[in-house]
């Protein structure tokens, strides 16, 4: 694989030291002043909610890019000295951030009888109303303002020193390979890899490494859900789901049908595994069989191969979404080469004021990081279509921000599944399938872990193997017979970062929810053509300004309903029948 790229930040700043970079940390504290007496000539005189936010929205928009470049920095080297000085440095800047969207939700509590006469006034305002209401009910779960600033300042050095620990030893463990030595996120890879003996290598190697380090990880986990449990409770939720729940913007009842209809899915995707166990001539998949190649489609892509089929089929889509593409593609703004001190995985970050994102993944020439790049392509492509909107109206739930990303990568699979022939197919249906089984059958067994986690934690510390047995249980419960019970992942919690954010529980129903409502989108596409794409941007400009129940009624969807759920599980299901017929014939 050649040309690899790594991003260029330089359009942002240059590093810590930059004059823009050390201007907007100066810009911090101004903002951060002129909002405080905002906010207390905004409680006697309401009329000045249009200033006070306009002020709230620099700041915000300020700190957002400061975040973004620190960031990025560590994320491509976790050994960065300047990186992590930046962190720190941008962490102080940000307890101003938060203390001040502490007074200011406390000013709108106190006018709150008002705002209606505020909206009559100022039309400008319509907007917000969404939002204005959000920020109230999180104000209701607030503690007093110097508890908050206690516990901003506190999780510097706590739980979110914990989440760094766990991304530097991510990215930094390794273990001896054929006379060098690999990183987790290495081995990780081979799971790809066609030959089983490779597989199971790396994964029993993975496991050992995970084994060396399990003891600072378990605290660092214990840490972070010990801080969440604490600081929740204070702040009146019954629970972390409640919190999940609310800055999600779905009801409970949405929640329960989508897990439901997970759970009543569950014995489709065994029948799929048994049927790919078949196909790779094996008694019963293990967990590293999870991710290997079958049928015929092992393909390797170079990454221009990968730019220029992406751009292809986008643009056969929504031509807009292809010059994103381009955009990002001749930008430099995506970093794919892996390399150690990097972590794993992917993500696309946006700087708010730069208007422009960067994308983080790990490109190791499959189809899998085809789509990869594609995925976080549409989160671009969501946050391209926000850049002029307000700050507050930027800001979109988690179970919204896979819809773009979860879409463009039905594009892409789509698009590869129309090009090929009839011995290709096969493997591409069964790297579909591969990706569907994560999301629901993988991802149940991760919300089935925290919820136990949380549970056990409020009553004290978990050792390392209360983890990886409640890991297992949760990945027995959600994989059943699909898997053998004999070769689990009891380190999954080791493995994935956004269970060590004090901020982010419950992270993982979000995809579920994503791929499912992206591939309802996707099925209306297909019926309407390319009238739809109007409608599309539409509603994905609308994940700033509404909860998911109303973006999705938008769109004339009931979320709250199991039926519609069960509408997109039914175009997986017509895959894994496919896929089933093939392994039988």
């Amino acid at each position: 694989m050649s040309s690899i790229p790594r991003w260029s930040l330089h359009t942002i700043y240059t590093g810590i030291t930059d004059q823009r970079f050390t201007a907007d940390l100066n810009t911090i504290q101004t903002l951060y002043t002129d909002l405080i007496e905002s906010c207390r000539t905004l409680e006697k005189d309401p009329s000045c909610l249009s200033e006070t936010i306009h002020i709230i929205e620099k700041l915000i928009i300020t700190y957002g890019e400061l975040h973004a470049y620190v960031y990025c920095r560590y994320s491509v080297d976790t050994r960065d000295k300047e990186a992590l000085q930046g962190i720190s440095t941008v962490k102080e800047a940000g307890l101003k951030v938060r203390e001040a969207l502490i007074v200011f939700k406390n000013a709108l509590g106190s006018i709150s009888r008002s705002l209606e006469d505020v909206y009559a006034s100022s039309k400008d305002l319509l907007d917000y109303r969404f939002i204005i209401s959000e920020l109230l009910e999180e104000q209701k779960h607030q503690m007093s303002p110097e508890e908050e600033s206690l516990a901003a300042d506190l999780n510097r050095s706590g739980a979110d020193a914990w989440g760094r620990l766990q991304e530097a030893v991510l990215s930094s463990a390794s273990a001896p390979w054929d006379g060098e030595t690999k990183t987790v996120v290495e081995l990780r890879s081979l799971a790809f890899d066609p030959d089983r003996t490779v597989r199971k290598r790396a994964y029993e190697a993975e496991l050992e490494v995970w084994k060396q380090h399990e003891v600072p990880l378990a605290f660092c986990i214990n840490g972070v859900k010990g801080t969440t449990v604490s600081l929740e409770k204070r702040r009146k939720f019954q629970d972390p789901l409640d919190k999940a729940l609310m800055t999600s913007r779905v009801t409970r009842t949405a929640l329960n049908s989508l897990i439901s209809v997970m759970e009543e899915s569950l014995p489709m995707f065994r029948g799929y595994l048994h049927s790919k166990a078949k196909l790779l001539g094996i008694q019963r998949c293990a967990f590293y069989d999870l991710f290997a190649p079958a049928g015929s489609s092992t393909q390797s892509w170079s990454y221009p191969q990968a730019r220029d089929f992406i751009i292809e089929q986008f643009s056969r889509f929504h031509q807009p979404m292809a010059q994103l593409a381009e955009t990002a593609f001749a930008g430099s703004w995506i970093d794919a080469e892996p390399r150690a001190g990097k972590v794993g995985g992917a993500y696309c970050i946006g700087f708010p004021a730069s208007r422009e994102s960067r994308i983080l993944c790990n490109f190791d020439g499959s189809f899998s990081s085809v789509t990869t790049i594609a995925h976080e392509l549409g989160h671009a492509y969501h946050g391209h279509l926000l850049r002029e909107q307000p700050a507050l109206l930027r800001d979109y739930p988690m179970p919204l921000a896979e819809t773009a990303s979860i879409f463009a990568e039905t594009v892409i699979f789509n698009g590869q599944l129309a090009s090929s022939d009839a011995s290709q197919r096969l493997g591409l249906i069964e790297g579909f399938l591969q990706d569907a089984a994560q999301v629901i059958v993988d991802i149940i067994s991760r919300f089935y872990f925290e919820r136990e986690l949380f549970s056990r934690r409020k009553q004290g510390e978990l050792a390392a193997d209360d983890l990886c047995s409640i890991m297992t249980d949760a990945q027995k419960a959600a994989y059943g017979d699909g898997l053998d019970e004999q070769a689990l992942h009891p380190y999954m919690w080791a493995v994935k970062p956004h269970y060590y954010s004090s901020e982010l529980s419950y992270y993982n129903f979000p995809y579920a929810f994503g791929l499912l409502f992206g591939l309802g989108l996707y099925a209306r596409y297909l019926e309407e053509g390319s009238s739809f794409t109007a409608e599309y941007d539409r509603l994905l400009i609308m994940t700033g300004k509404q909860s998911v129940k109303d973006v999705a009624a938008a769109a004339g969807i009931d979320v709250e309903d199991r039926e519609f759920w069960r509408s997109g599980i039914s175009i997986i299901s017509d895959y894994v029948k496919l896929f089933n017929e093939e392994v039988r014939s």
